[in-house]
C-alpha cells in the first residue's frame, strides 16, 4: 500500500471526528438491537443456540425475516417501529435454512435437508408471512446456499453448493457430488417447481464448483462466486446459460499484521494471496463488488470491484483492515490467516447515493462505502453484533439491518442479535475512540482495561491493555478533548529492554515524577503472577512487587482490577481493587488492598458488594478524586441481561487498612453514578458487560471506557465517554 493510500484510510476513519451540521450528508447510526433468542419457541430451552444469519425484509419494509440454521427455523421481527423491534416468532423448517428472501408477502427459504455432506439434498420452501405457514416446497436436488430474486421479482436463483466436508482429506476439493445453480420463475411470491432449471458449472470448475453466493443485476444476469475455485461466473437467467467466467485472481498485501503473537504490528506483507470471494453484489449492470473472505486457501482481507468481463476496476488491498485497526476492532487472533475476514455484502441506493456495506465477520463491523463510480469512499464503520453474516437495506425507510450469527448464551455471553441502523442527519455515534498512526502504521489497540490522568494536562489520559495483547503490554496516551477521542501514542512496557511477558495489566496510576504504577491481574494456571509494577516514563519496569504470602495463599484468578495513589511522599499509599472474593473472603465482600512503597507494608479493608440474581458481581476500577476513591462495581452480564454497572465512592478517611490475615474493617460506600442508562443508549446496542476504566483528568473531568476483549467472543465495541456525575440517575 502506498503512503497516500495509508493516509486516505486514516482520514476516512478520523472523518468520524467531524460534527455534521444540519445541511451535511446524513449518516448511519444504530437505533435498535434485537436478541434473536426472543423468538425461541416456548418448547425450546431458553439457552438453545439460535442464530441470525441471512436476513431479508418484506416488500413494505415492516418485517424482517432471517434464517436460523442451528435452530432449524426462520425468525420474524416486527419493525413497524424500527426503534422498538418486536418478536414475531419462529417457524421450524424441517431442516437447516441456509438463506432467505421475500416477495409479495411470501418468504422463499432455501433449506438444507442433507443426510450428510456426501449425500446432499435440499428444498425451496414458500412461506406465507402473514400465517407463518409453509405453503409449498420444491426439491432442489442438492444442498442450497445463497438465494436471490431479480429486480422485478419474477426470476429467482439458488446456489447449490454441496459443500465440502472439512474433516475429509483435510477439507480439500474435489468432493463429489458437484454442485450447480438453479434458476426458476416467480409469480406473486410463489414458485412453480416445474420451471426450475439446473445450470451445470463443471465446464467452469470441472472437478468441484462449490457455488457460494448469487446476485442479479438489472439485465437478469446472475453473478455467482465459486469461492474454493477463486472464480466468478456470469449467467443469463433468461436462458439459464453461462455467459462468461473469470478468475478472481490474487493480490499482494502490505501494512498488515501477519503473526498471531499477542501483538498488533501492521508492518507485514503477504504476496499472491488468493481473493476467494464469498458475497457478491452488483453496483450497476456492469460492475460487481466481491467480499474476499478466502475460506479455503486465500483471504485477501478486503474487497474488489470488477466489471462483468473480469476487468479489475478497484482493489481495496489492506485499506479496509487498517481502517478497522484504527477503531480497535482488529482481531489479533486472526493475524496468521484471514484477518478481519470480509464475508457479507449489501448494496442499495439511498436517495441519490449508492452505498455498499461490507461485513467483516471476525472484526464485527460494517464498512459503509459510497460508490463513486470510480474508487469507492469509506464513509463509516458501524458497530455490529458478533460476526455479522447478512444484511438488508430498506432505502424507502432509510434503514439497514444486519444479522449477527454468534450465540454465546450457553457460555454466559451475549446472544445472537439483529442490529437496525437508520440513515438520518446528525453526528456519527461510533466510534468513540480511534487511534492515530505511528511510524506510518495504525496504533493497534484492544481491551482497554484501566484509565489514569496525565498529571497537569487536562483532557489527556493514559490507558492500558490487558492480557489480550500478551506480548505487547502497552500504555496508551489519549487525547480526550477530541471527538472521537484519539489515541496519540503507545508506550510498550519492557523488561530488560524487550516487551514484558506474563502481564495482565488491569490498572494504571500515574505518579507526579512521570513514572507509573501498574496492577497486573494474575492467572497462575498460565504462570501470570498477581503483582504490582513500577514503570518509568520510558516504559521500563524498575520494580516488580509480588503479593505477600498472606494474600497469595488465598488467590484465585480474579485479582487486581485497578490501582490508585493516595497521599504523597513517605505517606504515599497504593490502593488496589480486587475484582472478586478470594478463598478467605466472606461471600459478598471483596478486598481493597493497600501497599506503602516506602515502608513496603501491605494491608486491606473489606468492601461490600451489591447482590445480583444471576452471574457474579465484582470490582473493575479504582481512582482518586478529592477526599474519595471511586470504584466501578459491575455484574458480568451483557445485553438485555445486564443489571449492575455502577460507580461508588468511598471516603479516604474510611480507608484504614488492617494487617492481612486478621479481621478487616468494612468500608461504607455511596453510589455516585449508574452507568446502565448510558451503556444502553450509547449506540443503541446491547449493554456491554466490561465497563473497566474510570478516572478524572487533571481538571477533574471524569471519563469511562469499556474493555472489548480484543474482539474475542465480543462485538469488539469500545465505548469511551465523559461522565456527568451531576446527572440524575
Amino acid at each position: 500500500m502506498t503512503i497516500s493510500s495509508r493516509k486516505a484510510a486514516l482520514a476516512a476513519v478520523l472523518l468520524a471526528s467531524v460534527a455534521f451540521p444540519a445541511a451535511a450528508e446524513p449518516v448511519f447510526n444504530r437505533i435498535a438491537s434485537f436478541p434473536v433468542a426472543a423468538n425461541l419457541p416456548v418448547d425450546k430451552d431458553k439457552l438453545s443456540v439460535s442464530s441470525a444469519e441471512i436476513i431479508t425484509a418484506t416488500d413494505d419494509g415492516n418485517t424482517l425475516i432471517y434464517s436460523d440454521s442451528p435452530l432449524g427455523a426462520i425468525g420474524f421481527i416486527d419493525i413497524t417501529d424500527a426503534k422498538a423491534p418486536k418478536a414475531g416468532g419462529a417457524l421450524m423448517m424441517g431442516g437447516e435454512p441456509t438463506s432467505v428472501t421475500s416477495s409479495a408477502g411470501k418468504a422463499l427459504v432455501a433449506v438444507n435437508t442433507s443426510e450428510s455432506k456426501a449425500k446432499p439434498s435440499g428444498r425451496l420452501a414458500i412461506v406465507d408471512v402473514a400465517t407463518k405457514k409453509i405453503e409449498s416446497t420444491c426439491d432442489l436436488g442438492g444442498q442450497p446456499d445463497s438465494i436471490a430474486l431479480n429486480k422485478d421479482k419474477t426470476l429467482g436463483t439458488i446456489a447449490i453448493e454441496n459443500e465440502r466436508d472439512e474433516d475429509v482429506n483435510d477439507g480439500k476439493i474435489p468432493q463429489m457430488p458437484a454442485g450447480d445453480l438453479v434458476v426458476f420463475q416467480v409469480k406473486n411470491g410463489t414458485v412453480d417447481c416445474g420451471t426450475i432449471k439446473h445450470v451445470a458449472l463443471t465446464g467452469v470448475a470441472p472437478e468441484d464448483p462449490e457455488p457460494e453466493f448469487v446476485a442479479f443485476n438489472g439485465l437478469n444476469e446472475i453473478a455467482l462466486t465459486l469461492q474454493e475455485n477463486n472464480e466468478i461466473v456470469i449467467i443469463d437467467a433468461n436462458t439459464a446459460e453461462v455467459k462468461t467466467h473469470f478468475s478472481a485472481g490474487s493480490v499482494d498485501l502490505s501494512g498488515i499484521d501477519t503473526k498471531r503473537d499477542g501483538a498488533l504490528k501492521f508492518s507485514g506483507e503477504a504476496k499472491g494471496v488468493l481473493r476467494e470471494p464469498d458475497a457478491v453484489k452488483w453496483l450497476d449492470d456492469n460492475r460487481l463488488v466481491v467480499a474476499n473472505e478466502g475460506d479455503y486457501q486465500g483471504g485477501s482481507r478486503g474487497f474488489t470491484i470488477f466489471d462483468k468481463t473480469g476487468k479489475l476496476l478497484y482493489e481495496s488491498g489492506a485499506s479496509f483492515e487498517r481502517a478497522v485497526a484504527h477503531i480497535g476492532h482488529y482481531p489479533e487472533s486472526r493475524s496468521g490467516s484471514k484477518g478481519v475476514e470480509p464475508e457479507g455484502l449489501e448494496a442499495a441506493m439511498f436517495g441519490d447515493i449508492k452505498y455498499f456495506f461490507l461485513l467483516a465477520e471476525r472484526a464485527s463491523v460494517v464498512g459503509v462505502y459510497k460508490d463513486t463510480g470510480a474508487d469507492p469512499e469509506l464513509v463509516q464503520l458501524l458497530p455490529s453484533g458478533i460476526s455479522p453474516e447478512g444484511a438488508i437495506a430498506i432505502p424507502a425507510r432509510n434503514l439497514l439491518a444486519t444479522a449477527n450469527e454468534v450465540d454465546l448464551g450457553k457460555d454466559g455471553g451475549t446472544r445472537s442479535h439483529v442490529m437496525i441502523y437508520e440513515r438520518s442527519e446528525g453526528e456519527k455515534a461510533y466510534p468513540q475512540i480511534v487511534s492515530a498512526e505511528k511510524d506510518g502504521n495504525p496504533i493497534g489497540f484492544a481491551a482497554l482495561s484501566g484509565l489514569a490522568a496525565v498529571p497537569g494536562k487536562p483532557g489527556m489520559l493514559y490507558a492500558v491493555s490487558d492480557s489480550v495483547l500478551g506480548s505487547q503490554p502497552t500504555i496508551y496516551t489519549i487525547d480526550a478533548s477530541k471527538k472521537p477521542a484519539v489515541i496519540t501514542d503507545a508506550l510498550v512496557v519492557k523488561r530488560d529492554g524487550t516487551p514484558a511477558q506474563k502481564l495482565d495489566i488491569e490498572g494504571i496510576a500515574a505518579a507526579a515524577d512521570g513514572s507509573f504504577w501498574l496492577a497486573s491481574e494474575g492467572y497462575s494456571e498460565r504462570l501470570v503472577p498477581h503483582a504490582l509494577y513500577n514503570v518509568n516514563a520510558k516504559g521500563d519496569i524498575k520494580a516488580e512487587i509480588a503479593l505477600p504470602k498472606e494474600l497469595v495463599a488465598n488467590e484465585i484468578r480474579y485479582g487486581f482490577e485497578g490501582v490508585a495513589i493516595v497521599g504523597t511522599g513517605d505517606d504515599t499509599m497504593l490502593w488496589m481493587a480486587v475484582q472478586r472474593e478470594w478463598s478467605d473472603d466472606e461471600k459478598g465482600f471483596v478486598k481493597l488492598v493497600s501497599y506503602n512503597p516506602k515502608k513496603k507494608e501491605w494491608g486491606a479493608v473489606r468492601y461490600p458488594l451489591d447482590k445480583t440474581e444471576s452471574g457474579w458481581v465484582g470490582l473493575s476500577e479504582i481512582s482518586v478524586q478529592g477526599d474519595s476513591v471511586y470504584i466501578i462495581e459491575r455484574d458480568n452480564l451483557v445485553g438485555h441481561a445486564a443489571r449492575l454497572k455502577k460507580l461508588y465512592k468511598v471516603a479516604i478517611s474510611e480507608l484504614k487498612p488492617a494487617k492481612l490475615g486478621g479481621e478487616l474493617p468494612v468500608v461504607k460506600k455511596t453510589e455516585a453514578h449508574d452507568f446502565l442508562g448510558e451503556l444502553k443508549s450509547a449506540t443503541n446496542g446491547y449493554v456491554l458487560d466490561k465497563l473497566e476504566g474510570f478516572t478524572f483528568d487533571a481538571s477533574g473531568k471524569p471519563y469511562a471506557v469499556t474493555d472489548n476483549d480484543g474482539v474475542s467472543d465480543s462485538s469488539g465495541e469500545t465505548l469511551f465517554f465523559p461522565v456527568d456525575l451531576t446527572a440524575t440517575n
